[in-house]
């Protein structure tokens, strides 16, 4: 007993012209522009009295592709990463580049001390802590003023 789902009849075509046109296909992708996809990681920022806490998902990269740097008040977290497959088989040779890059930047508060901020790349997060200093946890005491 066969069943439509599992019987795969037909498919090549629909591959090669896909694969034949996909340079003009991207253009008009929702999620491209002029052919070259946007990636942005997502990103968290947590606020507690001792520090800031950014995380942005980032998985398949290492610890060594990213570039972290403070200018100022401007923190900015960024990324290349260029990767070359290449295929061989008897009758054809297939190579294929790739590229992603991002970068992201943060005004950085007042209250961070920015000679103690410690990143860590684990499970495809990229974590970095921001410590406020001590006068700043100090003012940070939360105060209830009541509506009259």
């Amino acid at each position: 007993m066969a069943t439509k789902a599992l019987t795969k009849t037909g498919e090549m075509f629909p591959t090669v012209f896909e694969d034949f046109f996909k340079p003009w296909n991207e253009w008009f992708d929702d999620r491209s522009f002029f052919g070259k996809i946007m990636k942005v990681p997502a990103v968290n920022v947590v606020e507690t009295k001792d520090f800031f806490m950014v995380s942005l998902a980032v998985p398949g990269l290492k610890k060594n592709d990213f570039k972290i740097d403070i200018e100022g008040n401007m923190l900015t977290i960024s990324s290349e990463k260029e990767e070359e497959k290449e295929e061989k088989d008897v009758r054809f040779t297939r190579k294929e580049f790739s590229y992603f890059s991002f970068s992201r930047s943060f005004t950085l508060p007042e209250e961070v001390k920015r000679e103690k901020i410690e990143a860590i790349y684990e499970d495809g997060i990229l974590k970095l802590t921001l410590p406020k200093s001590e006068e700043f946890k100090k003012v940070a005491v939360l105060k209830h003023i009541a509506v009259k």
